[in-house]
């Protein structure tokens, strides 16, 4: 194998890879803004709950190439068709997460806040929220983990960060390049991943507190 392919195409590494990163955070970004008030409606009025959920299983179960294609016929031949697939394909677990992290907020909590005075929207952003915060991330660090491996099928339509490698090595037979798409597709999911548990944590200062006292 020839290892000095590495270092002759650092550049183009480091090309894709920042590619493989952009699709991934503006999919996340998009799927996260449009997921969160679709969640809220979906805590707040139970009965539309069961349908958007199974709006957002049933445009998950759309092959991923397809749904590529049929963007591309819409918005062009560009990155946009294949980070509005992800962001699609985001929504079934962040939209779930979201509603399930504010449904285990205790009730006696809720009572408390209300008891308080806190309306509705306060006690949701100032009580439930926050507390919701871990199921939230949860729901991400799963999504930012599905969309970095998704974004590589974009290569097939010419969009792909990393992925451009594993087509590009298995047309030129160089394991090389394939090995290295692989590690760095695993590297960003790690790198990506221990950000949000970071950034997490900064949310939460409480949960470490508590894990002090323990």
């Amino acid at each position: 194998m020839d290892w000095s392919w590495l270092g002759r195409n650092a550049d183009v590494l480091m090309e894709q890879s920042l590619q493989h990163v952009r699709i991934t955070a503006i999919a996340l970004a998009i799927g996260f803004a449009v997921a969160f008030p679709v969640a809220i409606v979906g805590y707040r009025w139970r009965r539309t709950y069961p349908a958007i959920l199974a709006t957002t299983q049933v445009l998950y179960t759309v092959p991923s190439l397809a749904l590529f294609v049929l963007l591309l016929t819409v918005v062009g031949l560009n990155e946009w068709p294949v980070i509005i697939g992800l962001a699609i394909y985001s929504l079934v677990i962040l939209v779930r997460n979201v509603v399930e992290g504010l449904r285990a907020v205790p009730d006696e909590v809720r009572d408390a806040a209300t008891a308080m005075g806190f309306g509705e929207t306060r006690r949701l952003l100032l009580v439930e929220l926050p507390l919701a915060v871990p199921a939230i991330f949860a729901g991400l660090r799963v999504a930012s983990v599905s969309t970095i491996s998704l974004v590589s099928v974009g290569a097939l339509i010419g969009t792909g960060g990393l992925g451009q490698l594993f087509i590009e090595g298995f047309q030129i037979d160089n394991p090389i390049e394939i090995w290295a798409g692989i590690v760095l597709t695993m590297a960003l999911a790690f790198v990506i991943d221990l950000a949000l548990v970071g950034s997490q944590r900064l949310l939460t200062p409480w949960s470490k507190a508590r894990m002090v006292l323990r």
